[in-house]
């Protein structure tokens, strides 16, 4: 029988082993790549002396010829829980080291239950995404592995805060929890997610694509929206989750982090005033507008590179976190089209399933016309964001700086989906279309006959500016709750919002609603 002081030598060498995953060596190639390990990631993100790591022993129990004999401390994978600015959280972090972070049964057993102490502590819960994908020797059991983890991601959804950070390759199954998590970070690079590799569409498609053209970071910032941040390098990664979390609250049951303001909430911006140019057909750049209401002009906007006419993120309001939605006329004229409608939509139902309200700000001269469009199903796309402004019971605040026309005027948070507080712009045009299209339509005939079509056109225009497309026919049907000098957007929106703070409002019974997905 051993003795005492060889049990305790016993475990201080399988601590040992624990900590060095799978080996000096192959610590020293992640480092070689640019890459930290999965302990220096976890050590990144909680605060020091708080974690506490959960199944540190686990290994494999695969029986496969060649693996069977070669089991690693740990198996892959870190997980535990601690606090990350204080607050508590849940995460784990996929190590490379050990053979490639694939997916066993044993390490996605650690991944779930992990999951569902979370679910139970109502806190975070970060995955710090590393791996290969499944591990072959295991065949259909590490396959369950991940449907066991697809279903704790699904049950958490709107009910915890999920935060994926892909730090390296994310390949086949591997991708899909991400995919159904709440927010993707990836780094610049070193990150890659795809489904199926480039040596596999290579022999399929006969496609020539490289690791980053397919699933880098920038592909899936810029073209596929799969990802909402790039960041990078690991620790700008670990830092974009810190701030993140900054804005987001423990559960569906609790309200966002309050941060006493140090920002005048009667502070007004002249500047304001002048961002709308004259001309209707001029840009500008709504983030202007952003930074200069919300407090200490801080924006954390997600999804900056991918469909760009909209605007999505995070800022305070006094010390209230908000959920920002904005058009932005710089790009596309601020036009809706099927991404923006994909990337607004989800982003408001994260905020109403975490009772961050939203303040929309509005100049949008319609929805895209175009046979990509229309064929790509605009209308159904479009229509993910009307059911997530009329599903949200959170407070909704719109502003509307310019252009509010047609339908598009209708799904921007109008009063007449349960939008709680909206003003307008002196500068806002609030019709059924812009003047111009308006009059050829209805002075047709008048135009043509005219000796001067330019001069008719225009005084019809004119009319139509005067009488129909200004803010105030809105104003005098009680659309809108009224009509503001832009400098003071800042206060009358931070009143409006501390008024419905403790906002209530219920849907119809039912067990969940049919999104047009």
């Amino acid at each position: 029988m051993k003795k005492k002081t060889e049990k305790f030598e016993e475990l201080s060498g399988k601590r040992q082993q624990a900590l060095l995953g799978g080996g000096e060596k192959r610590i020293q190639k992640i480092h070689e790549s640019g890459r930290f390990t999965a302990r220096e990631r976890i050590h990144l993100l909680f605060d020091e002396g708080t974690f506490q790591e959960m199944g540190v022993f686990v290994t494999h129990r695969s029986t496969w010829p060649g693996i069977a004999d070669t089991k690693i401390v740990g198996d892959g994978v870190v997980c535990g829980h601690g606090l990350v600015n204080g607050r508590n959280v849940f995460a784990f972090a996929q190590d490379f080291t050990v053979f490639g972070g694939s997916l066993s049964e044993a390490n996605a057993g650690k991944i779930t239950r992990l999951m569902d102490m979370a679910l139970d502590n109502g806190a975070p819960i970060i995955g710090l995404c590393d791996s290969g994908g499944a591990r072959i020797q295991e065949g259909v059991a590490s396959l369950g592995g991940y449907a066991d983890i697809f279903l704790r991601n699904t049950l958490a959804s709107g009910v915890i805060p999920q935060i994926s950070a892909i730090m390296g390759p994310s390949a086949g199954g591997a991708v899909y929890s991400p995919a159904l998590t709440d927010f993707i970070i990836m780094v610049d690079k070193t990150s890659h997610m795809f489904i199926t590799g480039p040596n596999v569409i290579r022999k399929v498609t006969h496609e020539d694509v490289s690791f980053e053209e397919l699933g880098g970071a920038m592909t899936h910032n810029t073209k596929s929206g799969v990802a909402h941040f790039i960041a990078d390098d690991d620790e700008d990664c670990i830092d974009l989750v810190k701030e993140l979390l900054s804005y987001l609250p423990q559960n569906n049951m609790e309200d966002a982090p309050f941060l006493p303001p140090v920002d005048d909430p009667g502070r007004t911006e002249k500047r304001l005033n002048e961002i709308v140019p004259d001309s209707p057909r001029e840009p500008y750049d709504i983030k202007d507008v952003i930074h200069l209401i919300v407090d200490d002009g801080d924006f954390l906007e997600v999804q900056p590179l991918w469909s760009t006419n909209i605007v999505i993120g995070f800022s305070r309001m006094n010390g209230h976190v908000v959920g920002i939605v904005a058009n932005q006329p710089l790009h596309l004229a601020g036009v809706l089209d099927i991404d923006s409608s994909n990337k607004g939509a989800r982003f408001i139902r994260f905020c109403d399933a975490f009772n961050i309200p939203i303040l929309t700000f509005e100049d949008v001269p319609g929805f895209l016309p175009g046979t990509d469009q229309e064929w790509g199903g605009i209308i159904k796309h479009g229509a993910k964001l009307i059911f997530a402004y009329c599903e949200a019971t959170v407070p909704k605040l719109t502003v509307i700086t310019r252009k509010a026309y047609g339908g598009a005027y209708c799904v921007m948070s109008s009063k007449h989906i349960r939008s709680d507080y909206n003003v307008a712009w002196p500068t806002a045009e609030i019709a059924v279309m812009g003047a111009e299209g308006a009059v050829n339509i209805l002075y047709r005939k008048e135009i043509s006959a005219a000796k001067n079509e330019d001069e008719e056109r225009k005084k019809h225009m004119d009319r139509y500016n005067d009488t129909l497309a200004n803010p105030y026919i809105a104003a005098n049907l009680g659309y809108l709750d009224d009509v503001i000098i832009p400098e003071n957007t800042r206060p009358m929106i931070i009143h409006a919002l501390e008024g419905l703070l403790n906002k209530r409002q219920q849907l119809p019974p039912k067990k969940h609603g049919n999104i047009p997905l």
